[in-house]
């Protein structure tokens, strides 16, 4: 099977490059790694230690992000390095300050394997939730690089633990140790031999509660909202986009308030939005032009404040669910105390099924679902503060990973 798979990764390898002829995204995934190697050569020195952190994406990158400036703020001397497999991950976190480099993970061919681990030679791996590369890991084991998983998790499904996964199995033993979020991912590893597991949690509740500490003032928000209630709608995809659009021009009441942060901010998507909607809209990138507190919707047509955004929210409605992805983060919003709708695809994700067990998170289908929801908030001050603070409390309980994971290194 491994050697199948090394044929795979070059007819993939292959394929990509055509296919970047007529895909953005394809395009960016292909021209970014090849200055992977250039970038390595040109940044790294022979007097400083690497330790090198990977993620798929960016929300890979925030579960890792309060290890990642907690050992550099520890090891300040190092050489940080992190890579990304997506560019959804790496063009909004290459300029990200708590690292010395940041760039791609080169395809994991044998080649760029062998190459990549023995040009950067780090003294410590720590892969972030799951992207398992064989080759890459077969370098690190050669080269006897510590290795961690942090916030793993493990699913039955997976090919570790089919029967023609042995290959991928091995792969494993790169890792001395793993960091999982539940109890069930370590049963898994169990199963299948490893022993040296712990069961530490998820570290996106850290990197949210962290967040909470931060200066999430936005001037511009407090005079959009003029002290009125306020769904904030995140990350919002087409379908999610369609139901709001619905409610917001047929069932809205004059004193509510609803601000639309796009997953897709694409200037047509945008523009396509703000014209279906009848009620008074303003773009974020207008708002300097107007006075807020006379619109009614807020869109926000740029990327970053989010997070500060639902500090605002008397409701969050969080986008993803209507999508095979499923899903965005919830935890920006339970932090600060905020009732959650969703659309129905969370499968996938534990904190997910855990709030909506709470009844802090509620999971709609259709419009009229939505419309019931949200008009039983609008009245009911008592329906919001208790879904709030059961959200709070959720991601209060939940801390405590990053410590455990830190505690590790420092024996």
């Amino acid at each position: 099977m491994y050697f199948f798979y090394n044929i795979l990764i070059a007819i993939v390898g292959f394929f990509l490059k055509i296919i970047a002829l007529l895909n953005k995204k394809i395009n960016l995934f292909i021209e970014g790694r090849k200055a992977t190697f250039l970038k390595l050569e040109t940044s790294l020195t022979n007097n400083s230690e690497v330790i090198w952190f990977h993620c798929a994406s960016l929300g890979e990158f925030e579960q890792g992000r309060p290890i990642i400036e907690a050992i550099k703020k520890e090891n300040p001397n190092c050489t940080l390095l992190l890579t990304f497999f997506s560019p959804s991950g790496y063009e909004i976190r290459k300029n990200y300050e708590s690292a010395d480099i940041v760039c791609y993970l080169p395809l994991d061919s044998k080649r760029n394997a062998k190459k990549f681990i023995e040009m950067v030679n780090p003294a410590l791996a720590v892969f972030v939730k799951y992207e398992f590369w064989p080759n890459i890991l077969r370098a690190l084991k050669n080269n006897q690089v510590e290795t961690l998983l942090i916030s793993g998790i493990f699913r039955k499904k997976q090919p570790f633990f089919k029967w023609y996964g042995g290959w991928m199995r091995k792969s494993l033993t790169a890792f001395k140790h793993f960091f999982v979020q539940d109890e069930n991912s370590k049963e898994l590893l169990n199963s299948i031999g490893y022993s040296n597991v712990t069961v530490s949690g998820d570290t996106r509740f850290d990197r949210v509660f962290e967040i909470t500490k931060q200066n999430n003032k936005l001037p511009f928000i407090e005079d959009f909202i003029d002290g009125n209630y306020t769904l904030v709608a995140g990350s919002t995809w087409k379908e999610d986009e369609e139901l709001l659009i619905n409610y917001i021009n047929t069932k809205a009441s004059k004193l509510e308030k609803f601000i639309i942060v796009p997953h897709n901010i694409d200037k047509k998507a945008i523009e396509k939005l703000k014209n279906e909607l009848t009620k008074k809209t303003i773009l974020f990138s207008e708002k300097d032009k107007v006075s807020l507190k006379e619109y009614q919707v807020l869109i926000v047509d740029t990327v970053g404040i989010l997070t500060k955004i639902y500090s605002y929210a008397s409701i969050a409605y969080v986008g993803g669910g209507f999508t095979k992805t499923g899903v965005h983060n919830v935890l920006e919003p339970a932090v600060f105390g905020v009732p959650i709708i969703i659309g129905p695809q969370f499968s996938k994700f534990n904190e997910v099924k855990d709030l909506v067990k709470l009844e802090a998170c509620f999971s709609i289908n259709n419009f009229k679902k939505l419309s019931v929801l949200l008009e039983k908030f609008f009245h009911s001050n008592t329906l919001i503060e208790k879904a709030g603070t059961k959200a709070y409390d959720y991601v209060m309980e939940k801390t405590g990973a990053t410590t455990k994971i830190l505690n590790y290194l420092k024996k």
